[in-house]
């Protein structure tokens, strides 16, 4: 069974970081592209970052120099360091792997959790 647990979200000040943690269990997580997307109320789902099997790594434009994404394959876990937080990054983060090259495609999400950027 994949499960992928995310942990660490919570409510922070503007200015302030978060460091999000994505465990994974149930896939060979080295083959896996994994991403972190984000959820605000009201408003589509959208990728934030994401790291690639080989290491590399994609942000959206609205976090790039402020994210930061990795990953650790000896611990099934990708990591989202989050500084600079502001308002507009409140939502619900999302872990996902991807292998879309597999037959049938595979692709996992996690629960959830909640980012709140507020005074």
């Amino acid at each position: 069974q994949v499960q992928l647990v995310e942990s660490g979200g919570g409510l922070v000040q503007p200015g302030g970081s978060l460091r999000l943690s994505c465990a994974a269990s149930g896939i060979i997580f080295r083959f896996y592209t994994m991403g972190w997307y984000r959820q605000a109320p009201g408003k589509q789902r959208e990728l934030v970052a994401v790291i690639t099997s080989g290491g590399s790594t994609d942000y959206a434009d609205s976090v790039k120099g402020r994210f930061t994404i990795s990953r650790d394959n000896a611990k099934n876990a990708v990591y989202l360091q989050m500084n600079s937080l502001k308002p507009e990054d409140t939502a619900v983060y999302y872990c996902n792997a991807d292998r879309p090259h597999t037959i049938p495609p595979r692709n996992y999400w996690g629960q959830g959790t909640q980012v709140t950027v507020s005074s």
